[in-house]
This record gives C-alpha cells, structure tokens and sequence, in this order.
C-alpha cells in the first residue's frame, strides 16, 4: 500500500481546509469520528483523516492495515471512506439524504443536510465490522 500514517498535524490540516463548507463538515466528521471510534485523528498519507486502524488479508494473498475509519474533505464533496463497502449499508443509505457513492467511499457534498444520526450509525456499524479481527473481503465484496 502506498499510502501510509504519516506524522502530519491533522488540526493544522483541518484548518487549512477550502471552501469553508467542507471545512465545517470536516471539523463535524472529525467529531462524529472520534466519538463512535474513541481514537485520536492521524493524517493517512497527505489528505485523509484517519481513526484506529485495522488489518486486512484477501483470499489473493494480500495484507496490510488501513484505517477503519477514515474521511478526507476534498474540494467536490467530503469522502468518508468505508472499508466493508457501501452495500453493506443500503438500509441506512436511503435514509441518509443527499449523497453519492462508489464501491467503498460515501460523498457528501453538504453535511447540513444529512441526517447525522444515520450518518454517525454508519460509521458505528462499519467500524465494529472492521475491527472485530482480521478483515478479509473487499469492499466490492458487500
């Protein structure tokens, strides 16, 4: 995996964050983050905001550790990114509000309105998936 935990500041990152919006949603997303995780936010390479970390192995062979939480506020819309794949969530998905998806990642162009709650439930369930042992299906896989 190229891209790693780096030593960065993420406050510092967070803070520097345009258009304004994108920087409220982080600081949101940071919040929501840190209280279903209980960890501290941790740059992953130079643009996402990563929580705890958990080790993957697929049938392939191949390994790593990721973080098993983790969002980055990009200019478009924010990204929270989730490792046990969008599908495993369509229940909460048609809840949520205005979003798009990919295979593993949520895009959300204004928090403001979404309803938070499903949101913050969201992560919840895929961080217990996650980090209840070593993961071993890809996010396509859900």
């Amino acid at each position: 995996m190229a891209t790693t935990w780096t030593d960065e500041d993420p406050a510092a990152y967070l803070d520097a964050v345009t258009p304004a919006v994108r920087r409220r949603d982080a600081l949101t997303l940071r919040d929501l983050m840190e209280r279903v995780t209980g960890e501290e936010p941790r740059m992953f390479g130079t643009s996402m905001i990563g929580f705890g970390e958990y080790h993957y192995e697929y049938a392939s062979g191949r390994s790593g550790d990721a973080p098993a939480a983790c969002f980055s506020p990009r200019k478009a819309a924010s990204t929270v990114y989730l490792p046990d794949g969008v599908g495993a969530h369509e229940d909460l998905l048609a809840r949520l509000g205005p979003h798009t998806t990919g295979v593993g990642c949520l895009y959300l162009k204004d928090l403001g309105q979404v309803d938070l709650a499903v949101l913050e439930e969201i992560v919840r369930r895929s961080w217990a998936t996650v980090t209840a042992g070593t993961f071993g299906q890809r996010a396509a896989e859900s």
